[in-house]
């Protein structure tokens, strides 16, 4: 459920300017600095993520920042907190609010790891920030409530497909497993492949939900 983590950054009227004395140019928003945060998350770790090197990847100086945030801390809560909501509210409400099915919402999240370059790099950011969930607690405690809203939503649509409520909420372990190991490995497989392999993953969650229930 990660595929929709990037949003427009938000950019103010102001200027500023660089530190090799251009012309001055708009004020870097908040977002800004979260998106150039995202990136480097995504291609390093956590530890790199510091203000002197987005400060020099985005060519402004460090005044920039601290118009926006706090401190460093403030960055990397204001990150977790668009990365949750990115990811997870908003593709959630995207889904609710449309026409689909309960079926064809889950087999909608089945394909988010195979849209393209969008898909390859919130993985790598999803990775990065479940690594950094490890060493800190403040990271763990977002990323365990994104994989408990995310497992509620699938056990849901596994609910309104049938399924008793256990059995709803093991398919939906199994089913959102899948779909993380499909973000990671998801750019392994051809693409002429992928559509016989949503086709199988369909049949595997979706289909057999909705199948003849057989007496325990």
């Amino acid at each position: 459920m990660n595929a929709e983590a990037q949003s427009p950054s938000v950019r103010r009227r102001a200027s500023v300017r660089t530190k090799r004395g251009a012309a001055p140019k708009a004020v870097l928003g908040p977002g800004d600095w979260i998106d150039a945060a995202l990136t480097v998350l995504a291609t390093e770790t956590i530890d790199a993520v510091r203000v002197d090197v987005l400060a020099k990847r985005m060519n402004v100086t460090r005044g920039s920042f601290y118009w926006h945030f706090e401190d460093r801390d403030d960055l990397l809560g204001r990150l977790l907190e668009h990365w949750r909501k990115t990811t997870t509210e908003r593709v959630i409400e995207r889904f609710t609010l449309g026409s689909n099915s309960p079926g064809e919402m889950l087999k909608g999240l089945l394909a988010l790891p195979y849209h393209g370059r969008t898909a390859a790099h919130a993985s790598s950011v999803e990775m990065a920030i479940r690594e950094w969930a490890r060493r800190h607690e403040a990271a763990r405690l977002v990323v365990a409530e994104v994989d408990n809203q995310r497992l509620g939503y699938i056990a849901q649509c596994f609910t309104a497909l049938g399924c008793s409520l256990s059995e709803a909420r093991h398919r939906a372990d199994i089913f959102y497993a899948t779909l993380i190991g499909q973000s990671i490995l998801g750019t392994q497989i051809l693409e002429s492949q992928i559509e016989e392999r949503l086709r199988m993953l369909g049949q595997l969650f979706v289909d057999s939900a909705t199948g003849p229930k057989h007496p325990a």
